[in-house]
């Protein structure tokens, strides 16, 4: 059994990313942008109006501020102050998911969020923090980070993530985007998504193995062709008798 997620709700007013219909359709679990790195009210409303049509788990795609940057810039947030900007932007999520008649039941970082949380011990305590006050919600990220240390010690579930279209380093981090190779084709997406579902490890960009125990697989909603990806990727794993079910 796993979870299959992406990242939608990445618009900003005119301005649209990805198809976030058709790939609710696909998802079982959708990570909503919550306005600190894209979205504004109009699409997190629609966003998370779909997603209970489509019966998809919600979550909150927390940021740092930086619409600029799309948050994936390095920012010098002091802990207490980054703990209540997560706590605004789940709790800006989940009225508009009680609104259309579910709620909020994980919080998954964002870009330059998610990569400090996964290293920076008081950083994931921030985030964590924040999942825990408003409901002890559980927490998406990389397996074996300081954001799953971070959950443990708030006492709240943690669920480790891979990614289908990311490569990895040897030491199981995500590559940076400016690298070569970062970003998977849908072949190599798909062959990535099968090895850490089936043998809970995938190749990394030096051609080694690294391990990857994850209970849900990421398409990221604005990759090329995210939409036939994870088409392709659930009916691989559906073909070989794998369940595709939210984790939350």
């Amino acid at each position: 059994m796993i979870d299959l997620n992406s990242d939608l709700g990445e618009g900003f007013g005119a301005w649209s990313m990805g198809d976030d219909a058709a790939l609710l359709e696909v998802v079982t679990s959708a990570n909503i942008a919550c306005g600190f790195h894209a979205g504004d009210p109009a699409i997190m409303r629609r966003t998370c109006e779909l997603a209970v049509a489509r019966g998809v788990c919600i979550g909150a795609h927390i940021s740092y501020r930086d619409l600029a940057g799309f948050g994936r810039r390095a920012m010098a947030v002091p802990p207490r102050e980054l703990a209540d900007e997560c706590l605004y932007q789940i709790g800006a999520l989940d009225a508009f998911a009680r609104a259309a008649g579910d709620r909020v039941r994980y919080v998954k970082p964002h870009g330059a969020l998610y990569h400090a949380a996964s290293a920076d011990r008081a950083i994931a305590d921030a985030v964590a923090g924040a999942a825990a006050v408003h409901g002890g919600l559980a927490l998406l990220g990389l397996p074996g980070s300081e954001l799953a240390a971070a959950a443990a010690a708030a006492g709240i579930d943690f669920h480790a993530e891979g990614f289908a279209d990311r490569a990895y380093t040897p030491a199981g981090a995500l590559v940076s985007r400016g690298t070569p190779g970062s970003v998977l084709d849908e072949e190599s997406a798909l062959a990535q998504a099968i090895s850490i579902a089936v043998d809970g490890a995938t190749e990394d960009i030096d051609g080694g193995r690294v391990p990857v125990p994850a209970r849900s697989l990421c398409v990221h909603g604005d990759s090329p062709g995210a939409v036939a990806m994870a088409r392709s990727i659930r009916d691989a794993l559906a073909g070989k008798g794998i369940e595709i079910e939210a984790f939350a």
